[in-house]
């Protein structure tokens, strides 16, 4: 490195290793993107946005590599499409389906017939849990961010890092656990019954209601663009709130973790209620969340390379930094 890209690095303007990391990471999404899933305008406008950010100045570059763990979590989602999980093992429609009315059946008022969960609430709707279940389901990524921005903002950045980086870690055990396992979720069976049949869009199923009542049509935006319908095994939506709340409560950060456990139950609750998710697949996201905490911070943080990469990564991305 020359000393005059040495000075501007220290002066706050971005160095020319940084740069060509930059540009060589994003030419590398988008052409992958291009050739395997589809260019869409919103990738070029996050490209633009994100090297916008990174060359702006030195807060907004801090801000963008903090938010690295995000942004993957966005690609990599995104990337399942290269693949689909119902090209890799067959899809489980009635044996969860069978095995949810077994473990969680309810005796219908007829007495005789036995109801999963999701059945038995479909002929239960509230307008009351209608509403807000669309609320604590609009949570499911916002407000892990929001929570993680307020950590970042706030000072706390190595508690951040570990936050931002166990909600991607749980995300990638989420994905692997819909190729070992795909499966269609309550609504599928409700609307199509057992057979497997490709091209079914994505459906709103209780989350209707919500827009119906707001006039908003925002699930139905959400869900019409959802093309595996088979990946409701884990439910990460039950997963992203609680690792906020794990780390809001480790940090002691009282009203956050309030908030965070009030949302958390609410998007369970809403999980089921709205036919989206099985308890099964509930109990199975919440395994996720807990098994990509241990994993970081007992298994990696114990690795000496790996906890000195986490501090280096903690000072180049701290606010106060100069």
């Amino acid at each position: 490195m020359t000393d005059k890209v040495k000075q501007s690095g220290m002066n706050g303007r971005v160095t020319m290793r940084e740069a060509l990391i930059m540009l060589c990471a994003l030419a590398l999404w988008l052409l992958i993107t291009s050739l395997c899933v589809g260019f869409r305008p919103e990738h070029g406008l996050l490209a633009l946005l994100i090297a916008a950010l990174f060359f702006a100045c030195r807060p907004t570059r801090r801000l963008v590599v903090a938010l690295l763990p995000f942004i993957v979590f966005g690609i990599s989602y995104d990337w399942m499409n290269i693949v689909h999980n119902y090209e890799v093992n067959p899809v489980d429609i009635r044996g969860i389906y069978e095995t949810e009315k077994q473990l969680f059946g309810i005796t219908a008022a007829d007495g005789s017939t036995l109801l999963t969960p999701n059945e038995y609430f479909a002929l239960h709707r509230s307008v009351v849990m209608d509403f807000l279940g669309g609320v604590f389901y609009l949570c499911w990524v916002p407000l892990p961010i929001a929570f993680g921005l307020y950590m970042y903002f706030t000072g706390r950045v190595k508690p951040y890092l570990h936050f931002a980086l166990v909600f991607l870690l749980v995300n990638f055990i989420g994905f692997a656990g819909y190729y070992i396992h795909p499966a269609a979720p309550p609504w599928y069976v409700a609307m199509h019954g057992f057979d497997f049949q490709l091209g079914i869009p994505g459906e709103v199923a209780g989350l209707g209601a919500f827009d119906d009542m707001t006039g908003l049509g925002i699930f139905h935006g959400l869900y019409g663009r959802n093309a595996n319908v088979f990946a409701a095994v884990p439910s990460l939506h039950s997963a992203y709130t609680l690792v906020a709340l794990i780390y809001a409560v480790r940090s002691r950060m009282k009203w956050w973790s309030v908030i965070l456990a009030v949302v958390t139950v609410g998007i369970w609750f809403t999980a089921v209620y709205t036919s989206h998710h099985y308890l099964i697949d509930v109990m199975l996201g919440i395994c996720c969340a807990f098994v990509g905490f241990l994993l970081f911070e007992q298994v990696f943080m114990r690795s000496k390379p790996f906890a000195r990469f986490i501090d280096r990564y903690a000072a180049y991305v701290a606010p106060g930094r100069r």
